[in-house]
């Protein structure tokens, strides 16, 4: 018994040095340590947007993350394409964020909100007044949409006038500020996986023929004025931005994807953001002559970029995380499925305990199983 508990001492003494387990800042933050909790839309929301109490609950168990995204939050009615999806534009949402962010801050816990337009990832039936989901083209993603009508074949959007978009940014703009309100510490840009800035950036989705099309400075600008407008809102070191640029999710391509982001990376470094959120591809880079241009591992290429905070995420466990770390590819790591099914997610890692599995069953809804219930160590 005491060889056992020794080995588990020494085991725990060096987890504890692990460079996931140590401090980071971020922006005027101190994170306790570099697990990130990427977002994850769970759908436990009302019909109205509106976040439950059991929301609460879930974010509070997870608050030793050193930094905790939030699931997406819609930014307008028009921004929707999921049912029981929270939002960010009304009263009624903000007061119903406050207990949640609350409860994370008892905790010692900090937390960003993601912030999200689906764009073309929507349908009629999820609208307002039932119309068309808008685009920065009005070019047709592959797949279907989950609604209370069943599933729905995604439809041609509407291709957005230039004069629309300022609103949508000022959309964006406004939430940031909701967020704040709603006691977040900051917020975090979705500029990934198929969703609209997505849609702008990428010309297998982008046709236009005005300023935000054509180009890859003219694709880039509809999220470098999302980037402009959130820090001015909120001060730039409590903004984030998430980018995908090896995702082809919903139905996304672009010809020379490597190029587009070397571009919109390096712009985004006149920014002083909290952080810079990388995803590697979770979707298969299939068929290879589609996607040959393609990077197969995307962190170590734009590190060599971007100058401020980074944070790598898709398929890491505790030992590629350390790893990918100390290789100073990446200052943080976030963890995404080991967090819905493990709440103590930093704790296991500290004591090199054993992870729960996952139902995956229980991912996009229903109530507390699958959600709130998962073990933690005693």
């Amino acid at each position: 018994m005491t060889i056992c508990t020794l080995g588990h001492l020494a085991h725990r003494e060096m987890n504890k040095k692990a460079p996931l387990l140590t401090p980071f800042k971020v922006g005027n933050y101190y994170l306790q340590n570099r697990v990130i909790m990427a977002p994850l839309t769970r759908r436990r929301a009302t019909e109205d947007h509106v976040p439950t109490d059991i929301m609460r609950i879930y974010y509070e168990q997870r608050a030793s993350a050193g930094l905790i995204i939030s699931e997406a939050n819609n930014i307008s009615l028009q921004a929707v394409g999921y049912m029981n999806s929270p939002g960010i534009f009304t009263q009624q949402q903000i007061k119903a964020w406050k207990p949640i962010t609350k409860a994370i801050h008892d905790k010692g816990g900090l937390v960003f909100m993601q912030l999200w337009h689906v764009g073309r990832v929507s349908h009629p039936v999820l609208q307002p007044e039932g119309k068309l989901p808008v685009s920065s083209s009005a070019i047709t993603a592959k797949g279907e949409i989950n609604t209370l009508k069943g599933h729905k074949q995604i439809v041609a959007p509407r291709a957005l006038e230039t004069d629309e978009i300022h609103r949508i940014v000022n959309d964006y703009k406004n939430a940031s500020l909701n967020a704040i309100d709603a006691g977040f510490d900051g917020v975090e840009i979705h500029g990934a996986n198929g969703y609209l800035p997505n849609q702008f950036l990428h010309d297998g989705s982008n046709n236009r023929k005005d300023k935000y099309g054509g180009s890859i400075e003219n694709r880039c600008r509809f999220v470098l004025e999302i980037v402009e407008e959130c820090c001015k809102a909120i001060v730039s070191d409590r903004v984030g931005i998430r980018l995908s640029p090896s995702g082809i999710y919903k139905d996304m391509f672009d010809f020379n994807p490597v190029e587009l982001y070397e571009y919109l990376i390096e712009k985004l470094n006149d920014y002083n953001l909290a952080y810079l959120h990388l995803m590697e591809p979770y979707v298969a880079l299939e068929p290879a002559e589609k996607y040959h241009r393609y990077l197969k591992i995307v962190t170590p290429h734009f590190r060599k970029i971007y100058k401020g905070p980074l944070i790598t995420n898709v398929g890491f466990n505790f030992e590629s995380g350390n790893k990918i770390i100390k290789e100073g590819q990446t200052d943080m790591v976030a963890f995404g499925k080991l967090f819905i099914s493990n709440p103590d997610l930093v704790e296991r890692f500290a004591k090199g305990a054993t992870l729960n599995p996952l139902d995956e069953s229980t991912f996009y809804y229903g109530g507390k199983k699958g959600y709130i219930d998962y073990p933690v160590m005693a």
